[in-house]
């Protein structure tokens, strides 16, 4: 049984966003898999990870490649997300990070975070895929004025800890560069960072991986996974596919029962995205927010937000349990009394779009890319922690390397992903557990 509402997993037609408004078609029509077909690789999931993993798995190591999605490429996450392609992906402090794990793992993890950027940048210039990108780096904003200390802090050990060049920006430096608000007294900027058109991202890297010889099949969920005569065999409605390896990357839309290593180590969390009419020059002049670059805040359920490039304002956030059409009817309506909060000039500013899906959490709060537990030639790459549009597709790259035995896992993979992940503490109970969390974090965000 899934966790959440069986609404949320309609794989048969596209969730409505104004991505999909604003994206050209798939320049092909990749078809519903059927009959018997044999690969050296299957990977279920056709988002960023696995299409990168097949587009390196094709292109570079000539392996045959076959992707199964459960809906179209891009259905899930890396489809609907808000297109901040930045150096996340765990939701762990780098100071707890460092005292668990070591300056040594910290930091080479860290420099796949960095390069994650460089990678989608370098592929969207390669490939000549327009994706919107945007200038001017992201920007993490203090929400309150208890926070100005702590984020200058952050500044400072970022820098020193990692050798970067972040900048911290009072709030009159905030204001000189268009980000003005009630709510927002400083500024930590990462100049590495863009944003951009997630689906035209997705879009292009499906063509790209179609044009390598991947075969990418879509209407194609998987219902049945064993093992025969060490072989893998995948069965759909329609067909029987037999690999000698599989990847899995389905992230917050992972299905335990057909997958039963990952049972109750992933935690899939809602996540809610609105975006407005066009704003006005006046209208954003009014607020005092002109700058393209995406944001976001330093709350533990943070919100996010962009100027997007036609004019449109983009703004999401975390939190809610509850994935039936009435509980993300409550849920996108407390976004839209944030976003008024947040944006009071813009209080009358009508909402054109709204719509949800999953990001993924793990127990230790990092991503994970490794074999699946003892299934031989099994492996898994998931779990972006809400912030995945760069680190997912570079873990692909990576994982295709260590699939196609080029490199070892120590060679292709930071340390801290190949950890064995441990199940949740009563991880039947996950989902309510997560609504004591949420609770917890609103309490710090308004009174901590």
């Amino acid at each position: 049984m899934p966790l959440y509402h069986q609404s949320a997993y309609e794989f048969s037609r596209p969730v409505p966003s104004y991505w999909e408004d604003t994206a050209a078609p798939l320049s092909f029509a990749p078809p519903r898999c059927s009959g018997a077909h044999m690969a050296d690789v299957a990977i279920v999931g056709g988002g960023y990870a696995g299409l990168t993993a097949a587009l390196w798995l094709s292109r570079v190591h000539g392996m045959k490649v076959i992707i199964l999605d459960a809906g179209r490429p891009g259905w899930g996450a890396s489809g609907r997300n808000g297109g901040f392609c930045s150096a996340g992906a765990a939701k762990l402090s780098y100071e707890v990070m460092i005292r668990r794990h070591g300056i040594d793992e910290t930091r080479t993890f860290h420099r796949a975070l960095r390069d994650s950027v460089a990678h989608v940048r370098d592929f969207l210039s390669s490939e000549g895929v327009d994706a919107d990108a945007t200038q001017g780096g992201d920007l993490r904003l203090a929400h309150k004025r208890s926070r100005i200390g702590p984020l200058r802090e952050e500044t400072a050990f970022m820098n020193a800890t990692f050798g970067l060049d972040q900048r911290f920006l009072t709030a009159g430096e905030l204001a000189e560069r268009g980000y003005c608000g009630p709510h927002f007294h400083a500024g930590l900027l990462d100049p590495e960072a863009f944003g951009l058109h997630p689906l035209k991202y997705l879009r292009g890297l499906a063509a790209a991986t179609h044009r390598a010889g991947a075969i990418i099949f879509a209407d194609s969920q998987v219902t049945q996974w064993r093992m025969t005569s060490g072989r893998h065999v995948l069965r759909t409605a329609d067909a029987e596919i037999t690999a000698d390896k599989v990847l899995l990357a389905t992230n917050g839309y992972t299905p335990e029962d057909v997958a039963p290593w990952v049972g109750g180590r992933l935690l899939p969390a809602l996540s809610r995205i609105m975006v407005t009419r066009k704003i006005s020059e006046g209208e954003r002049s009014a607020q005092g927010w002109n700058s393209v670059a995406p944001a976001h805040d330093t709350r533990d359920l943070l919100h996010y937000f962009r100027l997007l490039p036609d004019g449109r304002f983009l703004f999401g956030g975390r939190g809610g349990i509850d994935a039936s059409p009435d509980g993300m009817k409550r849920s996108q309506n407390a976004l839209r009394a944030s976003f008024e909060r947040l944006f009071p000039s813009w209080a009358h500013i009508e909402s054109d779009y709204a719509w949800s899906g999953f990001v993924c959490l793990t127990r230790p709060l990092t991503p994970y890319a490794g074999p699946l537990g003892d299934v031989e030639n099994a492996f898994g790459a998931f779990a972006w922690h809400g912030n995945g549009v760069a680190m997912s597709g570079y873990t692909g790259r990576l994982m295709a390397n260590f699939i196609a035995g080029t490199k070892d896992a120590g060679e292709a993979i930071p340390a801290i992903m190949r950890r064995p992940l441990p199940r949740f503490a009563l991880a039947p109970l996950r989902r309510l557990m997560l609504g004591a969390i949420y609770a917890a974090a609103d309490l710090r965000d308004n009174w901590g």
